[in-house]
């Protein structure tokens, strides 16, 4: 079985987006996650929750994720529909809290004819390449391995432990 791709427009980020900037430290203590969406990337971007509604990819630069390991700032993405997250490096907390998670991590060293912001992309998970529908050109990265490619088949770490042990296997 081989994971479908994923597909969608892309929000463009800079470099250096950490968790503190994902998620404010001021929301930490809201108990409803929707609500603590409405505040996500708030100092980089005001209206990242409403600008990113029809938009399933971010695509980012270095550093991807530094700060806390807080899940939060992995949630957040995934209650507004984000697929996946394209960078150039992570944190490597974050890189597997996005992986565990069911959202797609993917290291790829694009540069700054690669993307722009709104473009429609494919990637295929199992091949390694985005192609950019947008601009008619693709990119290679370097595959997930197999174990990280199951945890997102199955939408996520505790989803996989939960059909193993239903099937018993």
């Amino acid at each position: 079985m081989t994971m479908e791709d994923i597909e969608g427009e892309i929000y463009f980020l800079g470099d250096d987006i950490n968790t503190d900037d994902i998620v404010p430290s001021h929301t930490l203590t809201m108990r409803d996650p929707n609500e603590m969406v409405k505040y996500i990337l708030e100092f980089k971007d005001p209206k990242f929750a409403q600008k990113v509604s029809k938009r399933t990819i971010i695509v980012a630069g270095y550093n991807f994720g530094t700060g806390s390991s807080r899940e939060e700032a992995v949630n957040v993405f995934k209650i507004l529909g984000i697929k996946a997250i394209i960078a150039k490096s992570f944190s490597r907390i974050y890189f597997r809290n996005l992986i565990n998670n069911g959202v797609a991590a993917i290291k790829c060293d694009w540069d700054e004819t690669t993307f722009s912001d709104g473009d429609h992309i494919q990637i295929s998970i199992e091949n390694g390449i985005i192609l950019n529908k947008s601009k008619n050109s693709d990119i290679s990265y370097t595959t997930l391995p197999k174990f990280l490619k199951e945890i997102l088949e199955s939408g996520g770490i505790l989803n996989q432990l939960k059909k193993k042990l239903d099937t018993g296997n």
